[in-house]
């Protein structure tokens, strides 16, 4: 369903920006863009965050220094599976002029996961303690968070699609098809074919995901597909937060990922302080920056 759209004439410029609240979106829509934008825009990008403050507040402090910023948006995973949901919400919701994407976390929220009958995630057995122990977290951070923030997560879209110049940017936790599995390559081209021939007017296209918690940075032919690894809960061994800068313009496309250190310890000690269901996990997760769940 196509939620929002925005139309301004602003000198030489036409700016149209659709958003999506839905998974079940119309294709026949998604393939049609009916918009030009500015020649350049330059966006920051922070993405799973997961109730990490600690490491939030210096990827905010390095976006509110870096120059020429026109859009922060949000790639989602904001509460779950971190110490601090509430106080994450208040940071959150004070951001002026920023686009929030749905991950599949915030989603669990929404849709209380915790009350179905056999509740699992991301094909997980549902009998496994490891997946029991993250749905109990869900059901923590709802309950942290309270109805205003299942509302925050409510309200979040799914995707956000613009178009500079001749490149088209989509933006999007994992993919509009699915919250909790980014497109491969082989699909990314099959999209990028029937968006492209729907709009030959569209010379390169770029894909951003957040999701995997790792980088990922490919490009096969007018396609790229990005992705800076996680703002708040690494799994690429690098422990340190991440805050990433895209840039397109006439038709070029640069990509910069800050990687930052933060108070890494004082965030574990949040997490044995309060003892979220799957603390233990989270710490070791923190420590190593990839998944640990056999220690």
């Amino acid at each position: 369903m196509l939620l929002f759209e925005f139309n301004s004439i602003n000198k030489m410029t036409q700016i149209s920006i659709f958003f999506y609240n839905n998974l079940n979106l119309d294709q026949e829509k998604l393939k049609k863009v009916y918009f030009k934008t500015m020649k350049a825009k330059t966006f920051a990008i922070i993405t799973d965050i997961h109730s990490n403050l600690e490491s939030l507040k210096i990827s905010l402090e390095i976006i509110d220094k870096h120059h020429g910023v026109d859009q922060l948006i949000c790639l989602g995973d904001c509460f779950a599976l971190g110490p601090e949901p509430e106080k994450t919400l208040e940071v959150l919701k004070n951001i002026k002029d920023c686009i929030f994407l749905r991950g599949n976390h915030d989603r669990y929220i929404v849709e209380s996961l915790w009350e179905s009958e056999r509740p699992t995630l991301e094909g997980m057995d549902p009998d496994d303690p490891i997946t029991k122990a993250i749905v109990q977290n869900e059901r923590w951070t709802a309950e942290k968070l309270g109805q205003e923030g299942i509302a925050f997560c409510k309200d979040m879209k799914i995707t956000h699609r613009e178009i500079i110049g001749e490149t088209l940017v989509e933006f999007n936790h994992a993919w509009f098809k699915r919250d909790d599995k980014p497109p491969s390559a082989t699909e990314g081209l099959e999209w990028r074919d029937q968006v492209v021939g729907s709009n030959p007017e569209i010379k390169k296209v770029v894909f951003v995901h957040g999701h995997v918690h790792v980088p990922r940075n490919q490009t096969i032919e007018n396609l790229t597909i990005l992705c800076q690894g996680a703002t708040g809960l690494p799994f690429d061994r690098d422990p340190r937060g991440s805050v990433a800068f895209l840039t397109v313009a006439n038709n070029e496309v640069k990509w910069d990922v800050t990687r930052y250190d933060y108070d890494a310890h004082l965030t574990s000690e949040k997490l044995e302080k309060r003892k979220p269901p799957f603390y233990k996990n989270l710490k070791n997760t923190l420590k190593f920056a990839s998944i640990r769940n056999d220690l």
